[in-house]
């Protein structure tokens, strides 16, 4: 079984609330159709649908005020209409993609996965479907509700569920030296052992920054499947070819996570 995390900056426009990289979203439905039939679960972001209500409303820190009861529901609401665009343009290129709301089934303790049952998500993939998740809005029974970001969420599965791999599809090639965004001499890091992962979010907790270009959250969510044995591999999901191509096994220009 393969995992493939679809970052928020991939099938959304990040610069404009509500804004959904149709484009990408249609070609990667494709490339995942043209690699072949596998074992696949897909969890997709929020990017410009779910952050700025969830933010909005202050659901990651929980409940403080009535008013946030609209805006867990606004931000769930938000990444339901995100899902299906992504489940219809799956189902247009002829990928059995079936939608589950991880709010409805998953319940977090101070922000972390402590009560989830992935039997639905389990039997759905081994009935030969692509069970299609995604961050979301959940109850937390120390703060009421939070949000569940998508990177925890691909993490627990693979864990859970005994996945080989997960392939993150993001913005850029992988794991650089700094942000590729911002200093041209960055330098991409080909393969990374989970001593140095754990290095690397020491430092970055410790500068108070993402010293890894954006990189950071996912290493450290990452970290936990690498431990047991799940290969991580960063790859550019705006590149066209470049997801395909990590599904087949082919070698590319990525990240790997490794113990």
């Amino acid at each position: 079984m393969n995992i493939l995390k679809l970052g928020g900056s991939v099938v959304t426009r990040k610069d404009k609330p509500k804004t959904p990289n149709i484009e990408a979203i249609g070609r990667l439905a494709h490339e995942v159709a043209s690699a072949g039939p596998r074992r696949l679960i897909v969890v997709h972001g929020g990017g410009s649908y779910g952050h700025p209500l969830a933010k909005e409303y202050d659901i990651y820190v929980g409940y403080s005020s009535p008013r946030q009861l609209s805006g867990f529901s606004l931000t769930h609401q938000a990444m339901v209409e995100l899902n299906r665009l992504v489940v219809e343009a799956f189902l247009a290129e002829g990928v059995p993609a079936i939608s589950i709301a991880p709010s409805s089934f998953i319940v977090t303790e101070d922000h972390r996965i402590a009560d989830a049952d992935f039997s639905v998500v389990s039997r759905a993939s081994e009935s030969g479907f692509v069970p299609v998740l995604y961050g979301d809005a959940v109850l937390d029974s120390a703060h009421r509700f939070t949000i569940l970001s998508g990177d925890q969420l691909t993490a627990r599965l693979a864990i859970d569920l005994g996945a080989k791999r997960i392939i993150f599809g993001v913005d850029v090639d992988g794991v650089y030296t700094a942000n590729p965004k911002l200093a041209k001499e960055a330098r991409l890091i080909e393969e990374l052992s989970l001593n140095q992962m754990r290095g690397m979010v020491r430092i970055g907790e410790a500068l108070s920054t993402d010293v890894t270009g954006g990189m950071l959250g996912k290493i450290q969510e990452a970290g936990a499947a690498v431990d047991v044995g799940v290969e991580v591999q960063l790859v550019n999901a705006l590149k066209p070819g470049v997801v395909k191509d990590a599904l087949r096994g082919e070698k590319i220009r990525c990240t790997w996570l490794r113990r």
